[in-house]
Order: structure tokens, then C-alpha cells, then sequence
């Protein structure tokens, strides 16, 4: 029965989603636990007259772990990869290397099976496109940009000469999305982002999921130096120290979440796709623009932020302005 409830998903993800035509190659990167999830979306690529092959690594030991080179090479030549893993693959070498080769990429980090029947995959990804495209056009036409929310966050940073990056969760030749957080994202400039983070929504990696108390992080010179806080904040500190490699701290990203049918329950791409949120990414970057190479890739989400650009705010108390 949960199959034929993730059926309706799956074929969302194949068709809306990777715009799949008759022939072509679908990779399905699964892992050990999450295999699972690759059945149903084999099952519609093959219905959508497509050619799937389900490929099962082990999980990744951290979020932003390249997967195995043979697996890299497969999706540098299929027309279409779907990653439904349980830990990012996301902001990799493979992925950057797989769409500038012209493939197309959809990535379905931390799905659990519900997350096909309900939530973010039921919004009409096409209708939501457009905002998603003007917030982002936005964030390129930026200097400055700034970062404050009621939890004590300020947080100001470089962005001139940066692309912004619209993920819609529909997919063309060279493009990759993960789904379902449609979102407009910008990484800033190495070294340029300064100030006070104080996360207090979620942050969906090393088992943290939805926060309980904040987590006050102060941000130097492009680099978070300090995270303080309760048991979370511990936890965090712990697992980056853990990566062994001071670019985990590096401010790679301020996204802004614009799917409305997502909510906060821990798992990565619901919570970073709730509307009106932001998560600054730390780590990697290289996937939206930027020249960092980190062991991870983090996304910390805070609620009800303001972000403006160049004095002008996009987004006021989680309210997207009309630009």
C-alpha cells in the first residue's frame, strides 16, 4: 500500500520535475537505506517510456561526500539523475561535472516515503517558478546583501559578480534542483560575510532536525568562529569539528524558501524549503557559484528573516515583497 501512495509522487518527480521523454537514460542513485525510495521512481521513469537503472552505493559518511567515480561517471552520462540518499550528494564535484556535461539532476536528499504522498511534492512547481526566478534575479543584480531576523541574527555580506540561483524543482539540460524546496539562493563572496547568526528554526543534518533552543553563531571574515548554545549547539560544533577541515565554516549561501506546501520536521528538504524561511549554508559552494571545496555542506534555517539588498528588502519578516 505505501508504494501505491508514493506512486502519485514518483511520477511528479519524473515528469513535472525531470521533464523525462520516451528513451532516454534515468540513473536512480539510491543507498543502502534508501532503496526503498528507488523502486517506485524507477517504476514511473519506466512507465514515462524511459530507460531506468537503479544505481546503490553505501551512504555517505557526511553530507557533501562525493559518491564512488564510477557512480560519477554514470551521471555524467545519463540524461537524467535522481538522488533519493540519505545523505547529500548534493554540492559535489559529481553533480557540478554531471550538468556542465548537459545532464539534469533532481535530488531527493533525506526522502522518507510520505514525503511522495504529501507536503512540498504537492505544489504546483510551475506556479511558484516565477517568484523563485525575480528573487533570484534580484540577489544577482546585488552589492550587499543583509541577513536579521527577531532571534538576534544581523548578518551582512558581499554578493557582486555572483549569479543567483533559481531551483524550481523542474530541471533542464545542465541544470540540477533539489525537491521539493523550491528556493533563490546566492553565494556570497569568499571572506566577505560578517556578523551574528542565531539559528532558531532547524538544522536537518547530524541527526538535529527541528530546534528546541537557538544557536548563536558569530560570523568573521567569511567564517563562523564560534557556536554557542544548548545540546544542539554542541552537537553541531561537534560534527563539524569532526570534518577535520576549516572550510566547513565557510558562509557558502543565503537561501530563501518559497514552497508553501513544506513545513519544519527535520528532514533537509522540507525545512529548507519552507516559505518565507532562510538557511545560510556553510562548507561548500562550488555548485552555486562560489570556489570552495568543504567535507560538507550544512544548511542552518532560521525563521522570520529580513533580507535586503542593498538597503532594499526582498523578504520582510518571512513575507516575500513584490520586486
Amino acid at each position: 500500500m505505501q508504494e501505491v501512495m508514493m506512486a502519485k509522487g514518483a511520477d511528479t518527480v519524473i515528469r513535472t520535475c525531470g521533464g523525462v521523454q520516451v528513451g532516454e537514460t534515468v540513473l536512480v542513485i539510491a543507498d543502502y537505506t534508501t532503496v526503498d525510495m528507488a523502486r517506485p521512481l524507477a517504476a514511473a521513469a519506466r512507465a514515462a517510456g524511459a530507460r531506468p537503472l537503479i544505481s546503490i552505493m553505501e551512504p555517505r559518511e557526511a553530507d557533501g561526500n562525493e559518491p564512488p567515480r564510477a557512480l560519477a561517471a554514470a551521471m555524467r552520462e545519463a540524461d537524467l539523475f535522481v538522488a533519493p540518499v540519505s545523505r547529500s550528494i548534493t554540492h559535489t564535484r559529481a553533480v557540478k561535472e554531471a550538468v556542465q556535461n548537459g545532464s539534469r539532476g533532481l535530488m531527493l536528499t533525506q526522502f522518507v516515503p510520505d514525503m511522495l504522498a504529501a507536503g512540498g511534492i504537492e505544489a504546483d512547481f510551475s506556479s511558484l517558478a516565477p517568484e523563485a526566478r525575480e528573487t533570484a534575479a534580484a540577489m544577482e543584480r546585488g552589492e550587499r546583501l543583509r541577513v536579521t531576523n527577531p532571534a538576534g541574527t544581523d548578518l551582512v555580506m558581499d554578493i557582486a559578480g555572483r549569479r543567483g540561483n533559481a531551483l524550481v524543482c523542474m530541471v533542464k539540460p545542465g541544470e540540477f534542483s533539489p525537491v521539493p524546496n523550491v528556493e533563490a539562493n546566492v553565494s556570497p563572496i569568499e571572506g566577505s560575510a560578517s556578523g551574528r547568526l542565531v539559528v532558531d528554526a532547524s538544522v536537518p543534518y547530524a541527526g538535529i532536525g527541528v530546534l528546541r533552543d537557538p544557536i548563536y553563531c558569530e560570523v568573521r571574515e567569511g567564517y563562523i568562529i564560534s557556536i554557542d548554545g544548548g545540546e544542539e549547539a554542541v552537537r553541531l560544533s561537534t560534527a563539524l569539528a569532526g570534518m577535520d577541515d576549516p572550510m566547513v565554516y565557510n558562509v557558502a549561501e543565503v537561501g530563501i524558501g518559497l514552497n508553501p506546501h513544506c513545513r519544519l520536521r527535520g528532514l533537509m528538504l522540507e525545512d529548507e524549503g519552507v516559505y518565507g524561511t532562510v538557511h545560510i549554508g556553510i562548507g561548500t559552494n562550488i555548485t552555486l557559484g562560489g570556489k570552495v571545496q568543504a567535507a560538507c555542506h550544512y544548511d542552518l534555517i532560521i525563521s522570520e528573516p529580513t533580507v535586503s539588498i542593498d538597503e532594499s528588502p526582498i523578504l520582510r519578516a518571512g513575507k516575500v515583497i513584490e520586486l
